[in-house]
């Protein structure tokens, strides 16, 4: 028995350990259901359709993907659309839901605030082109309004998976299909089809209009006077001297400069 022990000894102490996995037996053992679970949501959907895996960086900045589609007022091609303006690109996750249906009836009664700054919107929702026609009749009635502008219809999610509007963490957002809803995304694009700013927000949680309209107030004037804006600027408030610009300069240019510390200093225009 002893020499028995001592071979068994020796025996372990001179061959390689082996490392135990257990054997995935079938496409739906326990391992590979782990490992497909732990695959970015994104990449599961991508596998399952023509959509390219690598989708653009969309940084400030950046160029607007340009795309094809159909809208409620048909058929866009988005870099032709926009035409040299200003322009908002925001989504919606559904038609007939609740807080998208409050969301576009508040854009489309400040419609005429963003044609007078010469910006043009379009929204997007996960629906197709008859949905929307009979939504905008609900959004119409509900909101009291008269909504003009168009909705691109996005069935297969092409555009949304183009400009990101998706959620990795609501693994549950997805239709009937299993293809992910939408998020609440914004993009302000300018006239040279950069991408100026993104806002996202979870489905669940309703944007505000106004401070888009705030936003594009703040953009076009940064670009015209070369100022910046601080917190909760609105128009006709008092403006930021860039640190880029000396106090002399700022006088020369804008008049009188209020200035707080050597770096914070403000002015009007």
């Amino acid at each position: 028995m002893a020499t028995l022990f001592a071979r068994s000894a020796v025996r372990a102490a001179t061959q390689t350990p082996r490392l135990a996995f257990p054997k995935a037996t079938s496409p739906f053992s326990p391992i590979v259901l782990r490992s497909r679970a732990q695959r970015p949501i994104t990449r599961r959907f991508l596998a399952t359709t023509s959509i390219p895996s690598e989708q653009p960086r969309l940084r400030l900045g950046s160029e607007a993907p340009n795309f094809q589609a159909k809208t409620t007022h048909g058929d866009i091609d988005f870099h032709k659309w926009l035409d040299g303006s200003w322009a908002i690109l925001f989504s919606h996750p559904a038609d007939f839901t609740p807080v998208c249906t409050t969301e576009l009836g508040a854009f489309a009664r400040l419609a005429p605030e963003f044609e007078r700054r010469g910006v043009k919107m379009i929204g997007l929702s996960a629906n197709d082109l008859s949905s929307h026609e009979k939504w905008i009749d609900d959004i119409n009635e509900v909101s009291s309004t008269n909504l003009q502008f168009p909705i691109i219809a996005d069935a297969d999610r092409r555009v949304a998976y183009l400009y990101d509007m998706v959620d990795a963490q609501d693994l549950t957002n997805i239709d009937e299909k299993g293809i992910a809803f939408t998020i609440r995304s914004v993009f302000i694009i300018d006239p040279q089809k950069k991408i100026r700013l993104t806002m996202m927000y979870p489905a669940s949680t309703g944007r505000n209009s106004a401070e888009v309209l705030r936003v594009i107030d703040s953009l076009q004037a940064v670009d015209k006077k070369g100022i910046a804006t601080p917190i909760d600027w609105q128009l006709e408030d008092d403006v930021i001297v860039p640190p880029s610009v000396s106090t002399e300069d700022a006088k020369k240019k804008f008049g009188q400069v209020r200035e707080l510390k050597p770096y914070l200093r403000y002015t009007r225009i």
